[in-house]
Formats: C-alpha cells, sequence, structure tokens
C-alpha cells in the first residue's frame, strides 16, 4: 500500500518600513497551523462548506501559541493593535493554489502603525475585527526575536500557503 502524508506549512514574512519608505528590517518564521485551522481545512475542502472564507492577517504580542488557541481563548499570547487601520488587514491571493501553493506576495497585508509597541509574531485569521475574538484562528507564529515599531512605521506581511504529499 502507498503511503503518503502532507505536511501543511504557512511561511511569513515581515517588511518594516519607516516614515520614508526605507527598509528597517526584515523578518519571517513558519507559524503553527491550528487544530481549527486543520479543521477549517478539511471542510472547506471535504465537507462542502458553503461559502468562501475570507482571512485576515492580525499581529502578535508576546506569549506562545499552542494548537488548541481560537481567536475567542488564546490565554498564553496577546493580540496588539499599535495601527491606524479600521480593521485588520485582508489577506488576498495572488492567484487560485497552483503547484499545491498560493500566496498573498502582489497584496501585502499592511499595517499603518501609529503607536510604539513591541511585536512578536502575526496570525491568520477569518474576521477582520481589529483586536477581536472571533472567527476561526488559521495559524499563528514568532519572529526569531521580538521586533520594535515605531509611529509611522509601515508593516507589510506576505503569507505563503503550501500543501506537500511526502
Amino acid at each position: 500500500m502507498l503511503k503518503h502524508n502532507v505536511t501543511v506549512q504557512s511561511v511569513y514574512t515581515v517588511w518594516c518600513y519607516d516614515k520614508d519608505g526605507k527598509l528597517k528590517w526584515i523578518d519571517g518564521f513558519q507559524n503553527l497551523v491550528t487544530t481549527l485551522g486543520l479543521n477549517a481545512l478539511l471542510d472547506n475542502t471535504f465537507n462542502a462548506v458553503a461559502g468562501s472564507v475570507l482571512w485576515y492577517v492580525g499581529l502578535k504580542g508576546t506569549g506562545t501559541p499552542v494548537a488548541g488557541d481560537t481567536m475567542a481563548s488564546h490565554a498564553s499570547w496577546a493580540t496588539i493593535t499599535p495601527y491606524s487601520n479600521a480593521t485588520d488587514p485582508a489577506w488576498t491571493k495572488n492567484a487560485a493554489a497552483s503547484a499545491g501553493a498560493m500566496s498573498n506576495s502582489s497584496s501585502k497585508a499592511s499595517f499603518a502603525i501609529n503607536a510604539g509597541a513591541t511585536v512578536f509574531g502575526s496570525f491568520l485569521k477569518s474576521d477582520n475585527t481589529k483586536g477581536g475574538a472571533t472567527g476561526t484562528l488559521y495559524g499563528v507564529g514568532d519572529f526569531s526575536v521580538s521586533r520594535a515599531v515605531v509611529d509611522t512605521d509601515t508593516l507589510n506581511v506576505q503569507v505563503d500557503l503550501s500543501v506537500t504529499a511526502v
């Protein structure tokens, strides 16, 4: 019997620019796909869930994510909102999946920073409410080190998703 394992991977790349558009730093990480995120993949693929789910990018404060985290309950880490966007920016995919992958590289989620803060990572969720606790938390992860942002910075977040059979 031929057996394949499927690997689900999300890679985040974040660019921070100062008020003059000069690159201050770039960082990236692979994220933890939550149990609800895995369930959403299965439901939307095999369970004929009506409609298309829209995804949004949020910023993460200190703390360690775990697989059981949800938007309503992630006691070990905090959502942070040091940005002027009225809602969390959309994760707008470039095109339909191809070769087991999709990305928002052509339309990165952009945060207009309006307060000094320390950003520890980012996450992908199905509700655009800024600082909200509803919707599905797909995945969440951390930079290798925390990153400082200041008023007038801009953060651009690219999320590359892939599924491979090994």
